[in-house]
């Protein structure tokens, strides 16, 4: 049987990106792995972490097979030779070639997912170019509304909104946002995740969940309004809960996911529990694509001992995802 085919990211290359491809390449992961970045950055990184990787030009046929310290290779050119630890702008273009390639080749079909290791936004704004994260950058190359998640092997939390300023959050939460947002979140735990009724946990935007209009109108004027619209509709939502006591064991056996109204809201609670297991995940994408939950690190890259946790996990998830949508085409889902 085929190898489900991976296109995956080496991200900034003077981060800890390229030494986490490589030591991801000498796990035995049972997928075709195709590195979509430049040979001399991937052997130099190799060399730093003190492993043997064989490097295969990607000829784009099938792998029933895969050993451990193989992987295959798009040469994506870098500008410059990276210096670790220190971003430099000139190579903000290859790093957006790379994410191009690994889009345009899920969608055409020559990739089963994409799985992308961490970049540096500020340096590719730096060259001129606006970036805002490779979310939305593969909503705008797939021409696909999409959500936010993280998930964890014990929790799920999608956002509402992401990448924006704290002061610009309540303005952004509008009822059509809402709907479309959970809309996604449902369908995508029914066709990703099998789960056939979802359960839903929504946070409030205010402390106490604006404790019925005194700290806030926004879950009596938005919120409230729009979830029992959707509950018309046959979803399962909780909420809007306290963002304080929503992540306690017991609230936790009531719900399949959450969803966060902004980035800093439930991500900390999911980061300190399960930091090396948590995975980045795009819901609505006509492709699977998951990333690690983490940044560069620049302080760590060159030294080759940064952690490849998230990565492995992020390339796992995107096995797991990949056979089960084979599944349910397979039985006409």
């Amino acid at each position: 049987m085929p190898l489900p085919r991976l296109a995956i990211t080496a991200g900034e290359p003077a981060g800890i990106g390229p030494e986490l491809l490589i030591q991801l390449a000498a796990t035995p992961l049972a997928a075709s792995l195709v590195a979509i970045t430049d040979r001399g950055l991937l052997e130099r990184a190799a060399a730093r972490c003190g492993l043997d990787i064989e490097l295969v030009d990607d000829d784009g046929s099938m792998q029933t097979a895969r050993r451990p310290g193989t992987l295959r290779l798009r040469h994506t050119p870098l500008a410059v030779e990276e210096v670790p630890g220190q971003p430099d702008p000139r190579n903000a273009r290859h790093v957006l070639d790379t994410l191009i390639a690994a889009a345009d080749g899920c969608i055409a079909g020559r990739y089963d997912a994409v799985v992308t290791a961490p970049l540096q936004k500020s340096s590719i704004n730096d060259a001129g170019i606006r970036f805002s994260g490779h979310t939305e950058f593969f909503a705008e190359r797939a021409h696909a509304e999409v959500v936010m998640m993280l998930a964890s092997p014990d929790l799920r939390v999608a956002l509402a909104t992401t990448h924006m300023p704290l002061a610009a959050v309540p303005a952004a939460i509008t009822p059509t946002l809402l709907t479309r947002v959970l809309r996604i979140v449902h369908a995508e735990l029914q066709r990703k995740f099998g789960i056939a009724e979802p359960r839903i946990a929504v946070l409030g935007i205010n402390p106490h969940a604006g404790e019925g209009g005194h700290l806030g109108c926004e879950e009596i004027d938005t919120v409230i309004p729009t979830l029992e619209a959707l509950r018309g509709e046959g979803m399962h939502l909780l909420g809007p809960l306290p963002a304080d006591t929503a992540f306690v064991p017991a609230q936790r056996q009531r719900y399949d996911a959450v969803l966060a109204m902004y980035h800093d809201q439930a991500l900390p609670v999911l980061k300190s529990e399960a930091f090396d297991r948590t995975v980045n995940l795009t819901l609505g994408l006509p492709f699977v694509r998951t990333s690690v939950d983490h940044g560069t690190a620049l302080d760590l890259a060159g030294t080759g001992t940064a952690d490849p946790a998230s990565l492995i996990a992020a390339a796992n998830l995107a096995m797991r995802l990949v056979h089960r949508s084979n599944e349910g085409r397979g039985t006409g889902q």
